[in-house]
Formats: C-alpha cells, sequence, structure tokens
C-alpha cells in the first residue's frame, strides 16, 4: 500500500490470548510504538491459526503474515504451541514451494511480559517485509480497491 508515495506494508499478526496478545497491550500500556500497518488478530492458542487463514491472509493483500504466540512449555492449552511449530514448518515449506519468499512469515514465542520485545519484533518484521517489497505472488486482484 502506498501512503503518501512511501511503501507502507499490510502485516497480520495473529496473536495468542493469554501471552502474546497481552504483550502488545502491555506494549501499547508502555507507550512502545510499533508500526500502526500492523493488525493484530486475537485468537485463543497459537494452534488455532489453520495454515489456510495464513494463505487467506496473502491472497487478500497482507504482505506479511507473523504468528506470536506462548513460549513452548507455557501455552494455556498446555502444548498448543508444539502442534503450531510443526503446522508453520510444513507451511514454510508449502510457501517456499508457491515461490513466497520465507521472510514474510514468522513464528514468534512472547510472553504477556514482553511487551518491549513484541514492540521490537513488530519493527524488525515491519521492517524485513518493506525491503522485500510488495507481496504479488498469491494475490487476488478482486480483492484490490
Amino acid at each position: 500500500m502506498q501512503i503518501n508515495g512511501e511503501y507502507k506494508p499490510l502485516i497480520v499478526a495473529f496473536c495468542c490470548n493469554w501471552c502474546s496478545y497481552a504483550g502488545a497491550d502491555l506494549a501499547g500500556n508502555n507507550r512502545l510504538s510499533y508500526p500502526d500497518n500492523v493488525k493484530i488478530i486475537r485468537i485463543p492458542c497459537s494452534c488455532r491459526v489453520n495454515p489456510m487463514f495464513i494463505l487467506r491472509a496473502f491472497q487478500r493483500g497482507a504482505d506479511g503474515v507473523i504468528i506470536c504466540g506462548c513460549h513452548p512449555g507455557d501455552c494455556h492449552y498446555t502444548s498448543g504451541n508444539y502442534f503450531t511449530r510443526r503446522r508453520m514448518t510444513l507451511l514454510f515449506s508449502m510457501l517456499n514451494f508457491l515461490g513466497v519468499e520465507k521472510e514474510r512469515t514468522r513464528v514468534e514465542w512472547i510472553s504477556a511480559a514482553e511487551g518491549a520485545k513484541f514492540a521490537a519484533i513488530m519493527n524488525d518484521f515491519t521492517n524485513t517485509v518493506v525491503a522485500l517489497g510488495e507481496n504479488k505472488r498469491l494475490e487476488d486482484l478482486r480483492c484490490k480497491k
């Protein structure tokens, strides 16, 4: 997306309710800045993210997708993030097969007490996606305005 001649990527962040979403909230409470083009989707657990959600996000115009969950071993649902880790490994190889750069997707473990880490990761991920440019590989032209 171009705003005032400057490219601003659309980033979709799937954040688990118990840790990562609370980390984003802590970043906001501490007035730590991260880009406003990061759209957070609150989910019950990182294992709830179906790979089709990520493909659909890319299809609908996302330039990058990040999944944030609890640290392994600290999941509210006991083993949800272990399922996420396995599922996303398979998804990354499929995205590679489709020609989508692996840097456009990322999995991070962020606890509720790591607001500064959340802001730093979002800033770093946005900078990485800006360097890659606009995602054209999976976009659906019908979704463009």
